[in-house]
Formats: structure tokens, C-alpha cells, sequence
């Protein structure tokens, strides 16, 4: 019998988080009464201004940095593009990154080797999606001239969480900054810089419950980069602009809380992974991506032989399921994911991807109703496919 939408269910966390209640609450007063401008120096803006640097003071607590080594941005894509770009105008030489890392880094280091900015080296990971601490060296012994080393925390289409502090202390040894883009970690995973050996740090508010728009970048006190952008004299002038007050404030609480409930919310979401992940197993010709346990709590990853992804998304929307096929920021295209091609699948059923990412809100039963929608629907559409041809062993 066909499975017909009886709850709604949001599984798609890794592209964007329901604004949190104590954000929200957080920014109102800055989208409002006090809506002055940081940098003036009468007594609204003045409000405004103690509100930003009391959130780069939460932001800061948060990850065990300094509140003078965070800057405000625009969001993850820009703390990226500010790191490496930053990077290779500081330091003249060659990068390290990987091969599944955000389209943010990967086409920052295109754009720096197009321009002649820099050569870059980009890592390759196992079938588990997981890089190499042996790699990262052979790298570095090749090119000794290497200025920075970017890897992710955790990857934002299959969850997978690489080693950073080993990796990190290796780029150290070298005599490498290493920056790496935790966007998808931060809020969901214990985070500090403190003795991390991690120089950048990259974070995106929406991503744990605030607002689009905003965004952070951590800089190690004592690593200098020149700004990307030119202005006024704002964020001590790495970023100009005038500061997104509302969106600052709104970030540090959403982070604020994330900390705070991290044990409960955790295991919520991994609870409802579970069930889910269980489910899809039982799927025929279906497989887990990406390393099963070293990966964010509530990320499911999944490819399924002889379906498209996209047509997966767009039946469990109608079943009341939002969900992704790969990355959000990859959805226009008709490529397969470039994180699931690095992991050894096959164009054909690296097609056939789909991500479910599960937040605090996630009850048990939606996650039992998640997994049986997508079993449904996954095996309506091999019915209808010509590749499908009905074994159940590959």
C-alpha cells in the first residue's frame, strides 16, 4: 500500500537550520530599536557595537579562541575564500587541500592556480571518505614549500569527520598554517581551537540554528593575512563592511545554545540516524557512504542503485520529507557528487545519492515514517527504471 504523507519531516539540516527560538529572540532588538550603526559613536550605536563585541566574546568561548582572533563575515563561503585567498597572498608558495572538500575551498584553489597565485595539491580519501595522515606527510615531504593546508572538518554531503588535530600538527611540523572549514561541525560537535594546532577556522551560522548571512572566521593570534575586500577600517580591516549587528547577535546565541545542549540534542539525532540508517540497509542494493561512525551524529548517507537522486527528492517531497540529494550548493547540476566519485563509486550510482540530515526537533517517529517513505518510494522508482532489473545481490 502506498505510503501517503502523513507528517511533514525536515532532513535537511546540512544545508540549512530552522532559526533558533533564542536567536531570533536575540536579533529582534537589533532589527528594531536598536538598530544603530557599530561604528558611529553616539550612544544607539554604541549599543549596537557592545552587542557585536559581546557576541564575538560568546563566539569565541565557544570554540576556545580569543575574542580578538574572530571576525565576523558573511558566512562560510567567505571565512573560506578570506583563509586561503588570504593565505596565498601572505605567504607566497603551495596549498594542500582534498579532493571533497566544500565547493568554497575547491574553487578558491582553482581560481588561485588559474591566476598563478599558487600550485595546490588536493588530497585524495579512502573508500570511507577519510583522508590519510601518511598522505598529508608524503605531501608535504614532496612539496616542502607548502604555505597552508586546508581540510574540512566534517564533510557537509556524507558527515564523514577527518582527523584534524593529527593532520593539523603534521602541517605544523612542516611549517604549514592549516585552516580547515568547519561549517558543518560547529554546533554539532565539540569544537576548540585551543591547542588544536589549527591556525582558520571557518564557521557559518545558519548552519546551527542562525541566521543566514552571517558568518565567522577564527585566525590564530599571530597569523597575519591582508583582506580580500577593501573598505573601512571594520574588523580590524580583514573584513570591511559595517557589521551585520542582527545576524552577529543571532549567530552567538544559536551557537551559545548549541553548546549548551549538545549532549541532549546529539542524542536525539543520532538516535533518529539510527533508525533511519537501519531502515535503508534493508533496502536491496542500497550502502551506507562515507565511514559509519566517524561521521556528524545526525547525517544519514546513502546511495541506491538504478534510482537518480533528484527524482528521490522530489518523491519524498511529496511524501512530506525534505531531504538532499548531495549538497545544496551542488543541487543545480547534473554532474554526480565530486565527494562520492573521490570515494570509488561509479558515475552511475553515484547518481543515485541521497542525504538525510536530522536537527534537535526530530521526533523517533518521524524518523520511523522517514525510513519507510523512502524504502517506498526508492523501489517505486526502480519500477519504472530500465536499469533496474530486479536482483537483490549486486
Amino acid at each position: 500500500m502506498e505510503l501517503t504523507p502523513i507528517m511533514t519531516v525536515y532532513a535537511d539540516h546540512a544545508a540549512t537550520a530552522p532559526l533558533r527560538r533564542a536567536a531570533l529572540d536575540a536579533m529582534i532588538p537589533y532589527l528594531t530599536e536598536r538598530y544603530g550603526n557599530p561604528s558611529s559613536i553616539y550612544s544607539l550605536a554604541f549599543e549596537a557595537r557592545k552587542a557585536v563585541e559581546a557576541a564575538r566574546a560568546d563566539l569565541a568561548a565557544a570554540i576556545g579562541a580569543r575574542p580578538d582572533e574572530l571576525y565576523f563575515t558573511g558566512g562560510g563561503t567567505e571565512s573560506d575564500n578570506i583563509a586561503l585567498f588570504g593565505a596565498a597572498s601572505a605567504r607566497k608558495g603551495h596549498i594542500i587541500t582534498s579532493n571533497i572538500e566544500h565547493p568554497a575551498v575547491l574553487r578558491a584553489a582553482e581560481e588561485l592556480e588559474k591566476r598563478g597565485q599558487a600550485e595546490v595539491t588536493y588530497l585524495p580519501v579512502d573508500a570511507d571518505g577519510l583522508i590519510s595522515p601518511d598522505a598529508l606527510r608524503d605531501a608535504l615531504a614532496l612539496r616542502p614549500d607548502t604555505v597552508l593546508v586546508s581540510v574540512m572538518t566534517a564533510n557537509n554531503e556524507i558527515g564523514v569527520i577527518q582527523p584534524i588535530r593529527e593532520l593539523a600538527a603534521i602541517a605544523r611540523e612542516h611549517g604549514a598554517w592549516f585552516h580547515t572549514d568547519a561549517v558543518q561541525a560547529a554546533g554539532h560537535m565539540p569544537a576548540d581551537v585551543s591547542g588544536s594546532g589549527v591556525d582558520m577556522l571557518s564557521l557559518s551560522a545558519h548552519k546551527f540554528g542562525g541566521p543566514k548571512g552571517a558568518g565567522a572566521l577564527y585566525v590564530r593570534k599571530g597569523i597575519k593575512i591582508p583582506p580580500i575586500a577593501y573598505g573601512g577600517g571594520h574588523e580590524r580591516g580583514l573584513r570591511p563592511g559595517t557589521e551585520n549587528v542582527p545576524g552577529i547577535v543571532g549567530m552567538a546565541a544559536a551557537l551559545r545554545e548549541a553548546v549548551d545542549n549538545m549532549e541532549l540534542e546529539t542524542a536525539r539525532v543520532s538516535e533518529a540516524a539510527r533508525i533511519v540508517t537501519e531502515g535503508l540497509k534493508k533496502i536491496p542494493r542500497s550502502r551506507v557512504t562515507g565511514h559509519e561512525t566517524k561521521r556528524l551524529p545526525g547525517t544519514v548517507s546513502f546511495v541506491f542503485e538504478a534510482v537518480e537522486g533528484e527524482s528521490l527528492v522530489l518523491a519524498l517531497d511529496a511524501k512530506g520529507v525534505s531531504c538532499s540529494s548531495g549538497s545544496a550548493c551542488s543541487s543545480g547540476s547534473l554532474d554526480p557528487s565530486h565527494v562520492l566519485l573521490a570515494l570509488g563509486l561509479p558515475h552511475e550510482i553515484a547518481h543515485g545519492s541521497l542525504r538525510l540530515s536530522f536537527g534537535p526537533e526530530i521526533t523517533l517517529e518521524q524518523a520511523r515514517y522517514a525510513a519507510e517513505a523512502v524504502t517506498e518510494v526508492v523501489a517505486a522508482r526502480r519500477a519504472m527504471s530500465p536499469l533496474w532489473d530486479g536482483t537483490v545481490n549486486s
